[in-house]
């Protein structure tokens, strides 16, 4: 059974760093690419940044490019969101997800909130 489990968020002031983690199980984690994508409060999901464990290329939407950093540990089946230099319109429910086929998995979300 395809598990994700992301944890990581809380609250934070501007300019500061929060590290998400999905733990991951039930396939083989170093053929798929992992993404992470939020959610705010009235706005739809989007696509924050994604790591592909074939090759270890990477994606990151441009509104956080060069403040986030995705990676991943392929020995402990787990992805990481390092995130640094937070806005407050970073704040938003992080998830991570897992395409396999036409087949989305999502872990639960995690809520980061940045403000002073």
């Amino acid at each position: 059974e395809v598990q994700l489990q992301a944890s990581g968020g809380g609250l934070v002031q501007p300019g500061g760093s929060l590290t998400l983690f999905c733990a991951a199980s039930g396939f083989t984690f170093d053929t798929y690419v992992i993404a992470w994508f939020r959610q705010a409060p009235g706005k739809q999901k989007e696509a924050v940044s994604q790591i592909d464990n074939s090759n270890s290329k990477t994606y990151y939407r441009p509104s956080v490019k060069g403040r986030f950093t995705v990676s991943s540990d392929k020995a402990k089946n787990t992805a990481y969101l390092q995130m640094n230099n937070l806005k407050p319109e970073d704040t938003a429910v992080y998830y991570c997800n897992l395409r396999i086929g036409i087949q989305d998995y999502w872990g639960q979300g995690t809520q980061v909130t940045v403000s002073s």
